[in-house]
């Protein structure tokens, strides 16, 4: 029951961050994404963010922040064990599954979804 306990409080700290971010400065959700995920593959650099995903499981790894996790993470095992082209090749297909789910479920849902234009 602990578990459940941290996973939530964690991913609502998280995305509780992002909207405070959202309504307090001008930027944008995109620079907020690219922020998070950023501040994901740093926190994975320097080992930090491992160690919250020890605690926090889901709650840490499924919000945008857990991409910028999974590509740090993916990169930094490439690297030992393919060496230096392990730096580009790793997050990439550390995060190719991810990616590709997102493309089919976003065309899934363009092709079943009713698209109107704003007026």
């Amino acid at each position: 029951m602990a578990d459940y306990f941290w996973v939530f409080v964690v991913g609502g700290i998280l995305c509780v961050i992002g909207q405070i971010i959202l309504d307090t400065t001008k930027l944008l959700p995109a620079h907020i994404l690219v922020l998070y995920v950023v501040t994901g593959a740093i926190l994975t650099g320097i080992g930090i963010y491992p160690k919250i995903v020890e605690v926090a499981q889901s709650g840490a790894t499924v919000p945008i922040i857990g991409f910028g996790y999974s590509l740090a993470k993916g990169a930094m095992e490439a690297v030992d064990k393919d060496g230096f082209i392990g730096a580009f090749t790793g997050g990439i297909s550390a995060t190719s599954a991810g990616v590709a789910a997102v493309v089919l479920f976003g065309y899934i849902a363009a092709i079943l979804g009713n698209s109107k234009t704003k007026k």
